[in-house]
């Protein structure tokens, strides 16, 4: 893609892939089928292969010059959604996978979401309403460090699904599991896993900051609106600023939240961004890193990992 700093292979490391069963699973909740729920929320209704979405979202990121984007399964259960998109464009995707550590055999789950292609595990705490450092989350990290390559993502801050709140589905989230500072002990247990801390913290910034400068295994992901700024009287340029103080640009991976069609990847976080960066003056070498540099370098090439 073209950018102010010349040709860079971006990368988003924050897409949600809305697949025919995650829409299912969810609507399931309200009687509805997923083909109503599209109708309802006047969405394309997702292709009941996933395969398919895949090839769409392929074609979303050649229309806009993306080399690769990380695809995350947004329901505990749809991991193998995107193993199977992961699969259908070698190359194109990483694969990342919400899970609940809470329920039966967590390591086992884990292992087979991993073993199938798929990279990163996506721990909500305040969603499924534990603390990161609570022994039963132990098992996941444990199968998560046991190889290189694969990583742990843990939402914090404000947790705010707008999907849910169309459907009138109800969010029963606890932001007590919320703070970034959880993490700390954690991180540092296991300094050969990187942790990925999306949209800066949500409305944490301060803390992720302190707990990105604490452990260097800790990264930032940049995706969103960011709305949560406005707790803070903060703008994009000031948040990137102050993360690039205390992270360095090797540890930002930028992101935008994209998730649904028809509206597709979401150009206008990005442009969002590049904007703020370009205004703080970062040179070739960072920008390189932040819009995809980072993310290729912490899970490597894009293709399945090797069990």
């Amino acid at each position: 893609m073209l950018t102010p700093w010349g040709e860079i292979a971006v990368a988003d490391a924050h897409v949600h892939f809305f697949s025919h069963r995650f829409l299912g699973l969810l609507c399931a909740q309200r009687g509805q089928s997923a083909e109503d729920a599209a109708r309802f929320l006047e969405w394309e209704p997702p292709p009941q292969d996933p395969r398919e979405l895949a090839l769409r979202w392929a074609r979303e990121l050649d229309e806009h010059g993306l080399a690769r984007a990380a695809l995350i399964a947004s329901a505990p259960g749809d991991e193998a959604s995107v193993a199977a998109a992961v699969a259908a464009c070698p190359g194109r995707f990483h694969g990342y996978f919400m899970f609940n550590p809470l329920e039966e055999n967590p390591a086992e789950r884990a292992r087979a979401a991993f073993e199938s292609g798929l990279r990163v595990v996506c721990l909500f705490p305040a969603m499924h309403r534990y603390a990161i450092w609570d022994d039963r989350v132990r098992p996941v990290l444990e199968e998560s460090a046991r190889v290189p390559g694969r990583a742990v993502f843990v939402h914090c801050g404000v947790l705010s699904v707008g999907l849910r709140k169309r459907l009138g589905l109800p969010s029963l989230f606890d932001m007590r599991y919320s703070n970034p500072i959880d993490l700390h002990g954690v991180a540092l247990r296991y300094p050969g896993l990187p942790f990925i801390v999306p949209h800066f913290g949500a409305g944490y910034l301060r803390e992720a900051l302190m707990l990105a400068e604490l452990c260097p295994n800790v990264y930032l992901d940049t995706s969103s609106s960011n709305r949560w700024m406005r707790y803070q009287g903060l703008d994009l340029k000031t948040v990137f600023e102050r993360a690039l103080e205390a992270a360095g640009a090797e540890r930002l991976l930028f992101g935008t939240d994209s998730s649904f069609f028809p509206r597709g990847w979401n150009a206008e976080v990005f442009e969002a961004q590049e904007r703020a960066l370009e205004d703080l003056g970062i040179g070739t070498r960072d920008a390189h890193a932040i819009f995809g540099g980072n993310l290729d370098r912490l899970l490597g090439s894009a293709a399945p990992q090797a069990r």
